[in-house]
């Protein structure tokens, strides 16, 4: 190679690292090379589960949706991920009711309570026979 050929090798070299190094500091400190790729497919993730929920729920169900999603948003995001996945299978023929929401969730509660450890109920296990306050105060 000439050294003509190796100073354009190096000058394209140099021009794409400044232009990677530009597009990081634009994008704020993500991974190098698809941090803005990363955000965008979220982005973009995010419309589509926006878009499908405006179509499949009436406008009530999807303020208490949003109520919800204030209070604890894995909640609201369990309820949007059966609500896709509904819509997609078929399963809804109309749009949901603030009702009919109300009914999901009582219905997520329960199967939550019954997947928890003990049907979630506090189980506590006492010791038998180990030592004794009592025995303590005998020795000295």
């Amino acid at each position: 190679m000439s050294d003509a050929e190796l100073e354009e090798r190096f000058l394209k070299i140099r021009k794409g690292r400044l232009a990677q190094l530009q597009q990081q500091q634009q994008g704020g400190a993500g991974v190098p090379g698809n941090g803005g790729q990363d955000e965008q497919r979220k982005q973009q993730e995010a419309e589509a589960r926006a878009s499908i929920l405006s179509q499949i729920l009436q406008p009530e169900a999807a303020d208490r949706l949003g109520r919800i999603r204030l209070v604890k948003a894995s909640r609201a995001t369990d309820v949007e991920n059966r609500l896709i996945t509904l819509a997609q299978s078929g399963q809804l023929r109309a749009k949901v009711t603030e009702e009919q929401l109300k009914e999901l969730l009582g219905a997520m509660a329960e199967n939550i309570e019954r997947e928890g450890p003990s049907g979630g109920k506090i189980v506590v296990s006492r010791r038998k026979g180990g030592w004794d306050d009592e025995d303590d105060l005998l020795d000295l």
